[in-house]
């Protein structure tokens, strides 16, 4: 397992916007957690008043996550440990921890990883995927809106050839619903 490097595991939007140099990027896999929109945001995406969602790790008997292995350039782990737990433990939702991720092309890292804790009050995992819709297609919050969050991280694991069925499905369904909203907006003015 390659330990002397500091990887950082991407599933969300760490795959679009790291904030950190990455002196190498692989495809990898993590056992046992998924991809979910089961946190709330109320920084980011989304507010106190209308918290949106935004995705963690969320353990799970036999599934498994395919993201990115990101490979810190030499010289900036420690900067990058600052930056992304300043990023990710905004309100401690997040877990920081480090697990084995399989590399594509063979080998394995010890991956940094930021894992929901399902104790957190933002925890919020099994919501319907049209309730998660709804949610998204509405909040907004210091980094964007909840949707340029999602399409974002839909088209970019698109790109890289990783399926996500949910995440496709919620891509689709968000633009629907903002797109009535618009017409709505407009027949109203």
């Amino acid at each position: 397992m390659s330990g002397e490097h500091l990887w950082v595991f991407g599933y969300g939007s760490l795959l679009w916007d790291p904030g950190f140099p990455v002196a190498e990027t692989r495809r990898a896999r993590l056992e046992g957690w998924h991809r979910s929109f089961c946190m709330r945001s109320v920084h980011h995406r989304g507010t106190l008043a209308r918290p949106g969602l935004v995705l963690a790790l969320d353990r799970a008997e036999g599934a498994a996550c395919e993201g990115l292995a990101l490979r810190v350039a030499e010289g900036a782990e420690a900067a990058t440990l600052a930056g992304l737990r300043a990023r990710e433990l905004v309100s401690s939702a997040y877990l920081e921890t480090r697990l084995p991720v399989r590399l594509a092309g063979g080998g394995a890292a010890l991956a940094l990883t930021f894992v929901i804790d399902p104790a957190h009050p933002q925890y919020c995992g099994g919501l319907p995927l049209e309730t998660q819709a709804r949610i998204i297609a509405a909040a907004a919050g210091g980094r964007g809106t909840n949707a340029d969050y999602l399409w974002n991280t839909a088209r970019h694991l698109a790109d890289l050839g990783i399926d996500d069925a949910d995440l496709d499905w919620l891509a689709a369904r968000v633009k629907v619903i903002r797109d009535l909203a618009a017409r709505a907006d407009a027949r109203a003015e």
